[in-house]
């Protein structure tokens, strides 16, 4: 029996002993081709030599200092990097060790950029239904996913909640897309109204809905309409881009795809592409100048930030990422693999939707097509999927509750940005076989 505190107490979990790129391998030699990067993280894979060499130099020189002491050269050349290739505004970045840190530094952020202005009274924050923005509790209060907030709900802060850009359920057979954007856009506004604007702190939105909606992007124009609502009222504009940035969707940013910079944008995963823990806060200069002009001390902080060994990692990985072009290998895989997508499961009787940027891609599974009826929750069709996917030697990231947290399924794809044709292949071939042993 394993001593180890398992996320499921119920399971039995092979045990992996290595990686060869795009593949993870158990103790018993069986090779799994990772088509989730994990959690959207493996980006490069699980053996790239030059990562690996990066941080067997920086152990050697040093492997951590304490922030409150001191900087490092890797966490400045990481910055340097970063900002050269930020959205418009981008001024700093503030490292923690993971997503979930990110979020809750850029909400702490947020509070204290107003405090320093002068105007405490702004507390509320307003983010999406069926969000994910992480599990501390900042973070989870902040995400709109009812099931994984449920048994917490007394210990959460209140956040507002409105509709999320969800086109395919919910975008009314008589509205264009712009119809569509400005009902969406009026909601906000209505809250902010409720709310008193001069009470709302931000907007957190992520850019493509990950973990909770299976690759879900937003109509032309959303994210500008919602932008120009926030930059209206003084509000901030946060995004999240923990799983869908870092070049997941073709770009490095995926903000850049809706034409938009924001105050603050959360990245992590394909940050260091788990060869290190690590996490960042993307700070506008307005925020920056405003803290520094202020107390000059932003009152939050980890034990791990800005990890001298991780932030190494980080910068390899990104240098790995450019000097390589695989952004170019990302699009052109992407559009690969959702078209292979479509022609194994576009006429699928069980898969309703497929969708996604890059390889960040999505398939929502229904009882039947034309209603969109989703399974009924007892049959944990994801949970069977996922089960058959890792038999077939697949790793993919089913996941339930897709319209409200209890009802819909989907199955969340996110490769390497390493992978080429023939792993395409055997991923459409995998989930197939997974796909229809599940529904049997």
């Amino acid at each position: 029996m394993s001593h180890v505190f398992h996320r499921s107490l119920s399971s039995n979990y092979p045990i992996a002993t290595g990686g060869d790129g795009p593949y993870l391998i158990d103790a018993d030699g069986k090779r799994y081709l990772d088509a989730c990067s994990g959690a959207a993280v493996s980006c490069l894979g699980h053996s790239d030599a030059a990562v690996i060499a990066a941080v067997q130099r920086q152990v050697g020189r040093m492997a951590y200092a304490h922030s409150a002491f001191f900087s490092s050269q890797p966490m400045e050349e990481l910055a340097d990097f970063l900002v050269a290739r930020a959205p418009a505004g981008i001024d700093s970045v503030y490292f923690v060790s993971g997503g979930s840190e990110a979020v809750e530094s850029a909400l702490k952020m947020a509070r204290q950029y107003f405090v320093e202005r002068g105007q405490p009274q702004r507390r509320h924050l307003i983010a999406r239904r069926q969000s994910y923005h992480g599990n501390t509790l900042g973070a989870l209060a902040t995400g709109g996913n009812a099931w994984r907030r449920q048994q917490f709900e007394p210990l959460l802060i209140g956040v507002t909640h409105v509709a999320p850009c969800y086109a395919w359920r919910d975008q009314q057979v008589h509205e264009t897309d712009g119809d569509y954007v400005a009902r969406l856009g009026q909601e906000l506004e209505d809250n902010i109204v409720e709310l008193g604007p001069e009470n709302v702190m931000a907007f957190i939105a992520e850019p493509v809905v990950g973990a909770t909606a299976g690759a879900l992007p937003a109509v032309a124009d959303y994210f500008r309409h919602m932008r120009a609502i926030c930059q209206r009222h003084g509000i901030l504009f946060i995004l999240d881009e923990v799983m869908c940035g870092m070049g997941r969707t073709g770009s490095l940013f995926a903000c850049e795809q809706e034409g938009i910079t924001a105050d603050l944008i959360c990245i992590a995963k394909g940050l260091g592409a788990g060869y290190q823990p690590i996490g960042a806060v993307m700070v506008s200069k307005d925020i920056r100048d405003t803290i520094r002009a202020g107390t000059g001390f932003f009152q939050h902080g980890h034990t791990y930030i800005g990890h001298a060994t991780a932030c190494a990692a980080a910068l390899a990985v990104q240098q790995q990422i450019e000097q390589r072009d695989l952004l170019s290998n990302v699009r052109d895989m992407g559009d690969l693999l959702q078209q292979r997508l479509r022609q194994r499961f576009g006429g699928h009787p069980h898969v309703g939707n497929i969708r996604g940027r890059g390889l960040f891609l999505g398939l929502e599974l229904v009882r039947e097509r034309g209603s969109k009826q989703a399974f009924d929750p007892a049959l944990r069709l994801h949970a069977r999927i996922k089960a058959q996917a890792m038999q077939a030697g697949l790793m993919c990231y089913p996941m339930g509750g897709t319209i409200d947290g209890l009802h819909g399924d989907h199955v969340l794809l996110a490769p390497p940005y390493i992978i080429d044709a023939s792993h395409v292949e055997e991923i459409v071939d995998k989930l197939g076989t997974a796909i229809d042993t599940s529904l049997a």
